[in-house]
């Protein structure tokens, strides 16, 4: 364990053992798995790379469902979707003081930092110019400040998760060395503010059992 990151997973899995009897199914599945994965992400001690990817897969086992080939949509969308329903139901404000107590001054960081933003990549690679990246990173970036201004938790938190979408990627597709010393001050800033928000996502699916959280992905047969 490392003191740089809290730790929630044992105080989860106790409430998860107490209430799973009375969960419907897929619910039940969903929280088991993201615990498991967020119980090994606070088994990484100071290993950044390896806490942020299995912090991803425990958010991931959260939200993700079983959908036809012909009704996928991108992750990033999905994800969105899942934001707006859980920050309706955050009855403890969880996600709120996340973004505007505990991270600000971290998350205004993520947002000015151009290398976790996708079109900056698709510039680099030839697929758009360099012009129309800087423009979509000042759309991006003016529509989160104005989430900013009127305290609009989930268009924030919908920015965010594009950022840290692209971090993701850059890891999972082999495009970062592991321990790389070009990316640990945004991969720390990063795996920080997912330990703590996969843990509120997995507490307020378990506040409201009864609401309907679609089919989980690739169900136990």
């Amino acid at each position: 364990m490392s003191a740089e990151f809290e730790e929630h997973y044992e105080r989860l899995k106790a409430r998860q053992r107490s209430e799973r009897d009375g969960y419907p199914e897929s619910l039940g599945l969903r929280v088991h798995r993201a615990l498991s994965w967020l119980n090994r992400a606070e088994q990484c001690g100071d290993d950044v790379d390896a806490r942020f990817i299995f912090l991803w897969i425990s958010f991931n086992a959260a939200y993700a469902q079983m959908l036809s080939m012909d009704d996928r949509a991108p992750e990033t969308a999905k994800a969105t979707a899942f934001v707006e329903k859980l920050v309706k139901l955050d009855d403890r404000g969880s996600l709120h003081n996340l973004l505007w107590n505990e991270f600000p001054g971290s998350i205004r960081v993520l947002l000015g930092n151009h290398y976790i933003f996708q079109p900056f990549w698709d510039a680099h690679s030839s697929l758009t110019s360099a012009d129309d990246w800087k423009q979509a990173f000042e759309v991006s970036n003016g529509f989160a400040r104005k989430a900013l201004g009127k305290g609009d938790t989930a268009a924030l938190l919908s920015v965010v998760l594009s950022r840290l979408y692209t971090l993701r990627n850059q890891l999972v597709h082999g495009g970062a060395t592991w321990n790389s010393s070009v990316n640990r001050d945004q991969l720390r800033d990063c795996t920080r503010l997912l330990g703590q928000l996969v843990p509120a996502i997995i507490e307020i699916m378990m506040d409201h059992p009864a609401t309907l959280w679609g089919d989980a992905c690739y169900p136990v047969v």
